[in-house]
């Protein structure tokens, strides 16, 4: 499944074009279910105020709701959305509706590499060094890669991390990453902390999972340091994120 609308219309070379080559914009991603968004007051504000950062103008969040309910239709109540705003001077608004998501079902191994994203707070379109370093830990045998900064740990390519001390209380790093939806969401509903957290420390910590759009997954690996999977606390986590009302766009 694959539907794809620009501000409310089917797309066309002459409106698609000019704008994604220049590589210019923000986006946020979501899971619908039973056309239904968990945190879609996040979404909507995270388009806002990038918008207004990157363009110097609002962009209102009923505008939003109404182009995603139209790409829906009337036949699609599952999908993963993404809602791309793009364009140098004059933005346009792209809806992408496509097959739904889950969770991966294994834990997820991560290699770190010391890299971070340009203006972090901004979920930016353009992320070549994400995707470039992603790959190459794959090749490694890895599932994803762990950005960080002269070894301290910022987020992971495509999504935040936690990780679990002693006490099983969540740790975020401390760091200049982007606040992701799920994990604001999380913050709602679960103490937690922030700290700094270093390469040279990992091992001081019982576990560590990761939040994106998807939802929570747990890491079992990154680099050499192997984590030993903590069933109930990551339930714990999972029961809280499953329990957050999903918002209607119509």
């Amino acid at each position: 499944m694959l539907r794809i609308e620009i501000d409310g219309e089917p797309p066309t070379i002459d409106h698609f074009a000019p704008g994604l080559l220049a590589n210019y914009g923000h986006f946020t991603a979501m899971q619908v279910r039973d056309r239904r968004a968990k945190g879609l007051d996040l979404h909507l504000r995270r388009l806002d105020q990038a918008n207004r950062e990157l363009y110097g103008k609002e962009l209102p969040g009923d505008h939003v709701r109404a182009l995603i309910s139209q790409a829906l239709g009337d036949d699609v109540r599952d999908a993963t959305v993404r809602v791309i705003v793009f364009g140098v001077d004059e933005p346009s608004v792209m809806v992408v509706v496509r097959t739904p998501y889950g969770s991966p079902a294994t834990p997820q191994r991560l290699m770190s590499v010391d890299y971070t994203r340009p203006l972090p707070h901004v979920k930016h379109i353009g992320g070549f060094g994400q995707i470039h370093h992603g790959k190459l830990a794959e090749r490694a045998g890895y599932d994803g890669a762990l950005l960080t900064d002269d070894g301290v740990v910022v987020e992971s390519a495509i999504a935040n991390i936690a990780f679990l001390d002693d006490a099983g209380d969540v740790v975020w790093p401390q760091a200049d990453w982007l606040h992701g939806i799920t994990m604001q969401l999380l913050e709602r509903g679960l103490p937690t902390r922030r700290e700094v957290v270093r390469l040279t420390d990992l091992g001081r910590y019982r576990g560590a999972f990761v939040t994106n759009s998807i939802g929570v997954a747990a890491v079992s690996r990154i680099d050499d340091v192997e984590f030993t999977v903590d069933g109930p606390a990551l339930a714990r986590v999972q029961a809280i994120y499953d329990a957050i009302p999903a918002d209607p766009f119509d």
